[in-house]
């Protein structure tokens, strides 16, 4: 039976994984307007480009209380034939090829797990280093009717209070200060943004002209590359060094069978050195038949959407002496991100390895 690939990110203190075919899209968690009516697990709504989604907090499936939501949360945008819905996860890991063959079913030891096979949360469980919770289809765990009446009585209450005598914009600005009241003034502010930034219309930002980015980190900064060039994400195995090469290569690796050659980029933007034992993750890259492998500290965003609009010429300081490498700067979480320009690395910076040496 043919592999399927799934993301995997931790909940609380389960790591879980759901077929990439239900993902339309993820993000940094914004602020959420909290519902009128709750239930179904929903905790609150989110703008995305004029459309009004409920968010689920998957905790409460799971019997947990509701979380303290933190400014590395992700919120993630299934899509469900007709439907779309956020839920929110605490750290995006990987995305990973699974065999169905490697996925346990049967529960009947395990009366907890076997709970929530029934709620028809959990479909089975991939036993290794780590239990991982693949989760079953998102059409299970509550009923399209029930979301899409949701989302009318939200959207029918929202245009009452529009029409009311109320100070409409007062008890709604209540409202949504009410998400994450024990946040710092700075982290509301910074969620605050993200739903801003969310909830232009269509109008505003031709969502066709988004640019798919994976954001990750190198000594401390975030740096972005187009999702396009991904293949997949995976831990950091066993490296052979690699003779008669520069410094940025730094060995292989090898992946299921294939030699993967393994770089660090940030000797190419010159960035300090830094020990490997901070890097825990490869991304697997494919440029024009060209497959390698970027060690970095941490993969921060899967899937962040770019407004081209909002990128800004790299400053003269920043990184001078490879700015041609860099695509331009955007503000990411409390920081800048820059958009690296992988195609011109892999293709014209030096770095295919002549297998003859």
């Amino acid at each position: 039976m043919k592999k399927s690939t799934y993301l995997i990110f931790s909940l609380n203190k389960y790591i879980c994984g759901i077929n990439t075919g239900y993902i339309d899209e993820v993000c940094a968690l914004p602020e959420l307007t909290p519902t009128f009516n709750p239930s179904l697990n929903i905790i609150g709504t989110v703008n995305i480009r004029g459309d009004i989604l409920p968010v689920i907090d998957l905790n409460l499936y799971f019997g947990n209380s509701t979380q303290n939501y933190r400014l590395t949360d992700s919120l993630v945008i299934l899509k469900c034939e007709n439907l779309r819905v956020g839920i929110i996860v605490n750290k995006i890991q990987e995305v990973k090829s699974i065999d169905p063959k490697e996925i346990i079913t049967d529960f009947s030891h395990n009366p907890e797990i076997s709970d929530f096979q029934r709620k028809k949360i959990v479909f089975g469980i991939i036993s290794n280093q780590q239990d991982i919770f693949i989760l079953h289809h998102p059409e299970n765990w509550f009923q399209n009717t029930e979301i899409q009446h949701f989302i009318s009585e939200e959207i029918h209450n929202s245009q009452l209070l529009d029409n009311s005598h109320f100070h409409t914009s007062k008890l709604l600005s209540t409202q949504q200060s009410n998400f994450q009241s024990n946040a710092t003034l700075q982290e509301k502010e910074v969620f605050r943004e993200r739903a801003n930034s969310l909830k232009l219309s269509t109008e505003i930002q031709d969502v066709k002209n988004l640019r798919p980015l994976t954001v990750f980190e190198l000594n401390g900064d975030f740096f972005s590359i187009d999702l396009k060039l991904v293949r997949e994400f995976t831990d950091v195995q066993k490296m052979t060094p690699i003779p008669c090469c520069p410094a940025y290569i730094i060995g292989n690796m090898n992946l299921r069978g294939e030699i993967l050659t393994l770089i660090d980029i940030g000797r190419l933007l010159n960035l300090p050195a830094r020990s490997l034992a901070n890097a825990s993750k490869v991304m697997v890259i494919e440029v024009e038949n060209i497959v390698v492998g970027l060690v970095v500290e941490d993969v921060c965003d899967v899937m962040f959407l770019l407004n081209p609009q909002d990128l800004k010429p790299i400053h003269p300081l920043m990184y001078s002496n490879n700015k041609d490498y860099l695509q331009g700067t955007v503000p990411y979480r409390e920081k800048m991100m820059c958009l690296v320009n992988l195609e011109k690395i892999l293709l014209t910076g030096g770095l295919i390895v002549d297998e003859t040496i």
